[in-house]
C-alpha cells in the first residue's frame, strides 16, 4: 500500500489510494511480505519507515514485525488502539495555530523527519500543513494523547464540528482510509453532503472503538 505523503503539499499518488477509492477486487489481497492470501476485509498494515509507505500484512508477518521490526527496524506494525481524551483543551486558539483550512486534520510523529507533521484531506489527497514547533507545543499542552503517539503508526485525529473539537488517537491506516474516502466523494468547495455523511460515519466508528485514555480527566 503506497502513498504516505513525504513533504509539504505532496498528496499520495493514485496507486496508494486505490484500495480506499475503488471497489474491492473479487480476488483476495496478498500479504506484501510473504505472499499469503489475506482473509476477510480487514487485515494488518505495516509502516515501511524507509519508503514512507504502508504494506498489507498477514497475521504472522505482522506479529513478526511487532517483535523485531524487520531488517534494521524498517517495518513497524500499525497497532489497533483507539483512545479518546474527553478533557482535552484543543480550543479555537489551538486549532487556529494549526492553520488547517478544512474541519479535519491528523497529526503524527514522522521518525524520518524527527518531528510532528499535520495533514488534512482534500480533493487531491492528503495535503501537509506546515506545523511549527510552537503549534505542536500547543497541541501537546492541550491533550495528553499527543504525547502517547507511537511514531509513524498512530495519529492524533481532530475534527472541528458545531463549535467543538473531537480529539482521538487512532491507527495511522484509518487516516489514509479517511483521505481516500474524502477524495472519492468530494464535491464543490466544502466536500458536499456525501463526503460529510461519510465523515460522520467514520467518526461514529472511531467513537465506538475508542476507550478513554488513562489520566485524561483531571
Amino acid at each position: 500500500m503506497n502513498g504516505l505523503p513525504t513533504r509539504a503539499g505532496r498528496a499520495p499518488g493514485p496507486t496508494g489510494l486505490r484500495r480506499f477509492t475503488t471497489p474491492r477486487p473479487p480476488r483476495e489481497e496478498l500479504c506484501e511480505l510473504c505472499g499469503a492470501q489475506l482473509a476477510g476485509e480487514r487485515h494488518r498494515h505495516l509502516a515501511d519507515t524507509d519508503r514512507r509507505t504502508l504494506a498489507c500484512a498477514c497475521g504472522p508477518c505482522a506479529q513478526l514485525m511487532d517483535r523485531g521490526g524487520g531488517p534494521g527496524g524498517r517495518f513497524r506494525t500499525v497497532p489497533g488502539r483507539f483512545l479518546s481524551d474527553p478533557a482535552h483543551r484543543v480550543d479555537d486558539r489551538v486549532w487556529e495555530s494549526l492553520r488547517i483550512p478544512v474541519s479535519v486534520a491528523y497529526l503524527f510523529r514522522n521518525s524520518a523527519l524527527d518531528r510532528a507533521v499535520a495533514l488534512y484531506p482534500s480533493p487531491a489527497g492528503a495535503t501537509e500543513s506546515e506545523l511549527e514547533e510552537p503549534s505542536w507545543r500547543c497541541v501537546l499542552d492541550a491533550t495528553r494523547l499527543a504525547s502517547l503517539l507511537e511514531p509513524d503508526v498512530e495519529a492524533l485525529l481532530l475534527r472541528r464540528h458545531e463549535g467543538r473539537t473531537e480529539c482521538h488517537l487512532v491507527p495511522i491506516d484509518l487516516c489514509y482510509e479517511l483521505v481516500g474516502r474524502m477524495r472519492l466523494h468530494w464535491q464543490g468547495f466544502d466536500g458536499g453532503a456525501e463526503a460529510r455523511a461519510d465523515l460522520d460515519a467514520l467518526f461514529a466508528h472511531v467513537r465506538d472503538q475508542a476507550r478513554e485514555a488513562p489520566g485524561s480527566r483531571p
